[in-house]
């Protein structure tokens, strides 16, 4: 038996390689039934996991996966968060092989592809070392826990007066708008189902947001789909400010780039989730659960703690914000409500009026 790694393949999709295999074992303290699961995997041979985390982010945790289980391959695409439920629905409406794995930032959109039943249930040996708000019907599973931010270029921005909350970024923007003009970014929410997410509960927590995203327009802001985009133009000094990033990515990318600094919100800073489900049609339904059960592990999620991506887990040691400071959004179907159609449209409607400067 031989057992495979990752490389990186062409059109986005992981390739594999083999090295020795050995042995697997069954956690410590899961059921002895877990050890027919690993023989049906074994038998799958591997899987396939749609998901947007880079996939740098993933080479220690899948490098551990493989030896903890032998013979059990894992392709991996790399796909925007959009991108996977397009490719999902898509691939079920037309009968075509998906993924077993979906693994998505796009909380909202995960949780209505669990609601519309692309997902299968799976009662996790993990799911009691989770925090309720992490676990939907046993479908939907939060595995990481990681902040939105602010990131800004620290030439541009000396540290001591970047602002520390949004009511002082909006301050900031107001009293020096010409300088500002063109070099503040942020998420297009018409493009990226993650922005829109970010800016909704932006204005869910507090009317002040309004006056801060007005602020934001004021600025022409330059608007963009993904967060490395706005990352690379604030260490290159085309942007000063890149608002609503993942802080987590951003956090990690300024251990390497001195240029960009980053500010998570005092006053309140919102913390989202990767959601993973298996799917209902998963071919590899058998190691699709092994590899759920691996990152929500211990040993797993201490392998996302050392790249940047925070573990959902209170017992593993990471960086954690303060609960008075930390805004989660629980993974549940009250996230449904931002993919209402009517809702959605007077959001947007809404979003282009604060753009275009129209006091509403």
């Amino acid at each position: 038996m031989r057992i495979l790694s990752l490389t990186i393949a062409m059109a986005g999709v992981t390739a594999v390689t083999a090295i020795p295999a050995h042995a697997a074992e069954r956690p410590a303290g899961y059921p002895r039934s877990y050890d027919a699961l690993i023989a049906a995997a074994q038998a799958e041979r591997g899987l396939t996991v749609y998901g947007n985390a880079d996939r740098a982010e993933l080479v220690g945790v899948v490098a551990a996966f493989r030896r903890a289980y032998p013979g059990i391959a894992v392709r991996y695409a790399d796909l925007g968060s959009t991108e996977i439920y397009r490719r999902v629905t898509a691939e079920r409406r037309a009968r075509r092989p998906s993924a077993d794995l979906v693994w998505s930032s796009a909380m909202n959109l995960q949780v209505k592809l669990i609601n519309d039943g692309y997902a299968q249930a799976y009662a996790s040996p993990e799911k009691p070392a989770l925090p309720a708000q992490a676990v939907w019907k046993s479908m939907g599973y939060g595995v990481t826990a990681e902040p939105i931010g602010i990131a800004y270029n620290r030439r541009l921005i000396p540290d001591a007066a970047m602002p520390r909350d949004h009511a002082g970024l909006e301050a900031l923007l107001r009293r020096r708008r010409a300088q500002f003009t063109g070099r503040v970014t942020t998420f297009d929410p018409r493009q990226s189902d993650v922005g829109y997410l970010y800016l909704s509960e932006d204005m869910a927590i507090t009317r002040d947001s309004r006056a801060l995203l007005s602020a934001i327009a004021a600025t022409k802001p330059v608007l963009v789909a993904r967060t490395e985009p706005m990352l690379a133009a604030v260490a290159e000094g085309r942007q000063a400010i890149a608002y609503n990033v993942i802080g987590s990515y951003a956090l990690e990318r300024a251990k390497r780039d001195p240029r960009i600094g980053v500010v998570l919100p005092r006053d309140y800073t919102i913390v989202t989730s990767r959601i993973a489900f298996i799917a209902a049609d998963a071919r590899a339904p058998a190691a699709a659960k092994l590899f759920l059960d691996f990152l929500l592990s211990r040993r797993g999620q201490s392998l996302l703690a050392e790249r940047s991506l925070w573990p959902v887990r209170t017992d593993v040691p990471a960086r954690r914000m303060p609960a008075a400071q930390a805004r989660p959004i629980r993974v549940g179907p009250q996230l449904l409500v931002y993919l209402d159609r009517i809702t959605r449209q007077r959001f947007l409607r809404d979003w282009q009026a604060i753009l275009s400067g129209v006091s509403r």
